[in-house]
């Protein structure tokens, strides 16, 4: 996405969500159906230089019943922006192998979460991305847990690496294995895990996500999931999305056009399943929102952004968003100025969301038709975010609990 900054004044609230009848989750499950992930699957990882990351983590723990639980040391994110970018040779040493170590032993573990206060960036990263302009030694700067997402990849025989340029930006990542899948992560199959985080901008932010998640499971909301279209972008064709990665390099961004079809054909899956949306197809940059349960939009990207428009939405529990912004997610710290932040939706309610640390062009943004076919037949948050997202080891965040799954469990069949 182009680097657009627009000057607004960053405000501390906002989340997102999806919305269905509340119906309640069967233990029973139909045939065909995503299985009911469990606790035992999750790996717990707090940094013990952080008294938030460690209260967030028990917070966790407890909500969650967690037990596979392991503490990392490292600079501590939580206190100052300077500690959000890691060098790759500190990930390596104090975080990547004492979670690889831990993985060894424990051959059960699909998810990992992160708590406030590890930090987001790995910069000399072995993938990701550094300014097109800059020389061709520059480290690149990857998520960290978009590369931890992908360590054990290039063991792998058939992972495709790409080479990525766009936007501003050169680099490269890896083909998500987990891509468009229809059917329930598992590390065996697939490699790599499923990495989500519990952050935001105060711990109370942090915490409030798996309460969240926790209230969806037991009572969805009544609300809506807002399509925020911009059509000065192009409309595109619903039909041929969502558009898939092909090769192995990756030499312009993809047209913003496909985006804005991807959100219609969401809206029409949504209205086919009889879940209630919202699609706005008028230039206007669209707030005033409660109880949403779903959000996708340009944010600051889009022509008529309002940021006071942006701080009016509000979100309910189980709900989820992307945004195509570039940096919607290189700080969980208050900040002023720049793009518009995923943790901005977080403070006003938002259960799960995506963001990226640096620019990650329009391909890495979740399809949103991918992402609510399948959260909306009862397959978890991160099993929904990495089936909709293209790449690993690049730019992108997971922001919730990865066991998140408020929609009653049934056979998902696309575009039904």
């Amino acid at each position: 996405m182009a680097w657009m900054v627009l000057r607004f004044f960053t405000v501390r609230f906002a989340p997102l969500l999806l919305l269905f009848v509340p119906l309640a989750l069967r233990a029973d499950a139909p045939r065909g159906a995503p299985p009911k992930r469990s606790p035992d699957e999750v790996l717990l990882v707090y940094n013990k230089m952080s008294p938030v990351s460690k209260s967030v983590a028990d917070d966790y723990a407890e909500k969650r019943k967690v037990k596979n639980i392991l503490a990392i040391e490292c600079v501590d994110s939580a206190i100052r922006a300077g500690n959000e970018t890691i060098p790759l040779a500190a990930y390596t040493e104090s975080i990547e192998k004492p979670i690889h170590d831990y993985l060894a032993g424990h051959t059960g573990i699909q998810f990992i979460v992160l708590t406030k206060g590890v930090p987001i960036r790995v910069s000399g990263a072995q993938t990701g991305v550094r300014d097109e302009h800059s020389a061709p030694d520059t480290p690149l700067n990857a998520s960290l847990d978009s590369h931890l997402a992908a360590m054990d990849y290039k063991g792998i025989a058939d992972a495709v690496k790409i080479k990525i340029a766009g936007s501003g930006a050169i680099g490269e990542g890896w083909a998500n294995r987990y891509w468009n899948s229809n059917e329930p992560f598992s590390h065996a199959k697939f490699g790599g895990y499923l990495v989500t985080r519990l952050d935001g901008y105060s711990e109370s932010d942090a915490k409030a996500l798996v309460s969240r998640a926790l209230a969806a499971e037991r009572r969805l909301g009544g609300g809506k999931v807002l399509f925020d279209v911009q059509p000065t972008f192009g409309l595109g064709n619903p039909a041929d999305q969502p558009v898939p990665v092909k090769g192995t390099v990756i030499s312009t961004e993809s047209p913003w056009s496909d985006f804005n079809a991807d959100m219609q054909k969401a809206h029409d899956l949504l209205k086919s399943r009889g879940i209630a949306d919202e699609l706005d197809l008028t230039e206007a940059f669209i707030g005033g929102r409660s109880d949403l349960l779903g959000y996708f939009s340009w944010g600051s990207n889009d022509a008529k952004f309002s940021d006071k428009a942006y701080q009016s939405l509000r979100f309910g529990p189980g709900s989820i968003a992307d945004t195509a912004v570039s940096t919607s997610g290189r700080t969980f710290l208050p900040t002023h100025g720049g793009q518009s932040l995923t943790a901005d939706l977080i403070a006003h309610g938002l259960t799960c969301a995506k963001g990226y640390t640096d620019e990650p062009l329009l391909q890495a943004i979740a399809s949103p038709t991918i992402l609510l076919d399948h959260y909306t037949s009862g397959y978890t948050m991160a099993e929904s975010f990495y089936a909709a997202s293209h790449f690993v080891g690049w730019e992108d965040i997971v922001i919730g609990d990865p066991l998140c799954c408020p929609y009653p469990r049934t056979e998902k069949a696309m575009g039904d």
